[in-house]
């Protein structure tokens, strides 16, 4: 019975091997839709991808560290509301438990002060700490992995010159067996390649740049690319779009219907620099943090290589509308009258800045007709923006909109959204009160 059970034991280990290699093998990486072939660092002849741009080229490890940890957009994560940067505690809900974000500081006893180089590039490209047990995905080292360790170790000498805080790491909250984290180790040998990054030669030196700060650093695929039931990215779905604590990630593949196809470069530009592209839309939730905190911080030269490869990425297809609504009547009387109850919400709090139209007469950045959270049958970000309001840095000051999650009740806020949808929308929603308090559980702010 015990030589049974052992063969059974041996054969279940070697299937495992087996469907890793064949997944390691068969399946594409985030890079792989590029084609051609990939050369080491050290042998790529042209300009170095990685790194910071030219302007910082000679700053000292801190000053680059400072640039690189603001392209990885660190500091969203691992700051909670209203606490210390950096110092951790941010809950990150999810369908099994909630994960809470760790203190990065230069803290010894709860923080990473005493962590060594080889600690660093452990936690940061392998998802391994000191201890030897393993970071759950929602740190994205799959992507992270492709970083070089000169950046990591420039963005460990930045921390480490930061005020060291005192933060006790939260216990996440994960029920059994997501909680089981020694699992974690068989999730890596499929899903994390552990390789730094490769330039590929056939593509110039800005689309390399480009790929190295949506891959390893900015992690784009993280919130753009869908998962598949392990909760990996899927690869052959590439920036397809998906939902992330609690928003929609749009498609930002080259789709011209349901992606940014048919946006200019300009476009795009603007909406990583600013959170705003004129009739396209603004930047709110997790897109707004990482404008504001990350991509807005970024020099104009590594915004035009970010631009260069997102718009390199194959279309796909996603289920958005592939035709926009065009402005609303500007008379209330015509359009959407159905909804009552959200007519009155939207007269009450929403018209005398987003119009009857939907074009704003106060600001570009509070139109509302022509953008894809507002064609998006499932309402989700319009949910999310009225629950929390949104806050924009724009070259005129700031452009906000306040929360109103606290003033009116779900039942409330969904009619407000159905009647918005409806009204400027080219697929109208139709949200439930239980919707808006499912989305209010899935927010991290």
């Amino acid at each position: 019975m015990r030589n049974r059970a052992t063969s059974i034991i041996v054969a279940a280990v070697i299937l495992v091997a087996i469907g890793i290699y064949l997944w390691r093998t068969f399946v594409p990486g985030p890079m792989a839709f590029a084609g051609g072939s990939t050369v080491a660092l050290a042998d790529y002849h042209a300009a170095d991808p990685t790194g910071v741009p030219a302007e910082l080229a000679g700053a000292d490890p801190v000053k680059r560290g400072e640039y690189l940890a603001r392209a990885a957009d660190c500091m969203v994560c691992h700051t909670a509301p209203g606490g210390t940067p950096y110092a951790g505690g941010l809950a990150i809900p999810l369908p099994f438990g909630t994960i809470y974000t760790t203190n990065i500081t230069a803290d010894k006893a709860t923080g990473i002060g005493n962590y060594s180089d080889a600690d660093f590039l452990n936690a940061v490209q392998r998802g391994i700490r000191p201890d030897g047990s393993r970071l759950y995905p929602a740190m994205p080292f799959p992507s992270y992995t492709f970083m070089t360790d000169a950046d990591a170790l420039a963005i460990k000498a930045y921390l480490l010159s930061l005020p060291a805080v005192h933060a006790e790491n939260r216990v996440d909250t994960l029920a059994f067996p997501f909680n089981q984290r020694w699992s974690v180790f068989f999730w890596s040998l499929a899903f994390n390649p552990n390789m730094r990054f490769a330039p590929n030669t056939a593509h110039s030196p800005e689309w390399n740049r480009g790929a190295y700060l949506a891959e390893a650093l900015a992690h784009c695929g993280e919130c753009h690319t869908p998962r598949n039931l392990a909760f990996a990215l899927d690869n052959r779905r590439k920036f397809a779009g998906a939902v992330t604590a609690g928003w929609k990630a749009f498609n930002i593949s080259s789709d011209k219907n349901t992606g940014i196809g048919a946006w200019s470069d300009d476009d795009v530009a603007s909406y990583l620099a600013t959170g705003h592209a004129k009739s396209r839309g603004t930047a709110a939730g997790p897109m707004g943090e990482a404008v504001d905190h990350s991509f807005s911080r970024m020099t104009p030269g590594d915004i035009r290589t970010l631009v260069a490869y997102v718009r390199s990425v194959p279309p796909v297809t996603s289920d958005l509308p592939a035709t926009l609504a065009p402005p609303a009547p500007s008379s209330p009387k015509e359009g959407a009258t159905a909804n009552a109850a959200g007519r009155k919400v939207f007269e009450q709090a929403c018209v005398s800045c987003h119009n009857w139209t939907g074009v704003s007469a106060l600001s570009p950045f509070a139109t509302i007709s022509g953008t894809r959270a507002i064609n998006d049958g499932s309402a989700t970000n319009v949910a999310q923006i009225v629950l929390s309001g949104t806050m924009r840095h724009t070259p005129d000051g700031v452009v906000s909109m306040p929360a109103f999650g606290a003033i009116y009740s779900d039942a409330d806020i969904a009619a407000v959204v159905n009647y918005v949808t409806a009204r400027f929308g080219a697929a109208p929603s139709k949200l439930t009160d239980q919707d808006v308090a499912q989305l209010r559980s899935q927010t991290v702010r």
